[in-house]
């Protein structure tokens, strides 16, 4: 791909709680990380009306990720962060018509010069699915690096899957 899709990262708005509803409630998308419980609308809500947007307070930031046209593809959480030791955990989710396109390494890009530039972060670490080698290759060609292999780690509703720590260094 000889030029990444630009992206925008926006705060999430009132009227963004459909998708972020549909996305966490995916049964798909539970392998991936620790959320395993469908969230209500009203829970989603509460969310979206009670975030700070303030990390330090929040201890996370969530996202929207929106393409030059201005549609949502899809949603980073910076998640579990650790003001004392500078580092957060990074989540991210690209909606299925989207992936492969090259905005997930866009976003990672943009979350970089954000996790530095702001909020003058040491470490960005994600747990990953072993199985996931697209997420896998994405996060090495970005310089991350595997720092661990957790066995059994996530469930999928049927196996468990071994997750990899992967984690860059600023």
């Amino acid at each position: 791909m000889s030029q990444l899709p630009s992206v925008h990262l926006r705060a999430i708005e009132p009227e963004d709680l459909d998708l972020l509803y549909r996305i966490e409630n995916d049964i798909k998308l539970w392998n991936i990380g620790a959320t395993n419980v469908p969230y209500s609308r009203y829970t989603l809500h509460d969310y979206i009306a009670n975030a700070s947007g303030d990390i330090y307070t929040d201890r996370q930031v969530r996202m929207m990720i929106e393409n030059s046209e201005g549609k949502i593809v899809g949603i980073v959480d910076i998640v579990n962060f650790d003001p004392s030791n500078r580092r957060a955990e990074l989540g991210l989710v690209i909606e299925e018509p989207y992936r492969q396109m090259g905005y997930a390494q866009s976003v990672m890009n943009e979350v970089a010069d954000y996790a530095v530039g702001v909020l003058h972060l040491h470490q960005l670490f994600a747990f990953i699915d072993i199985t996931n080698t697209a997420c896998v290759a994405l996060f090495r060609k970005l310089g991350y690096r595997e720092s661990a292999t957790l066995q059994d780690w996530l469930f999928d509703g049927r196996e468990y899957h071994d997750a990899i720590v992967m984690q860059t260094v600023f």
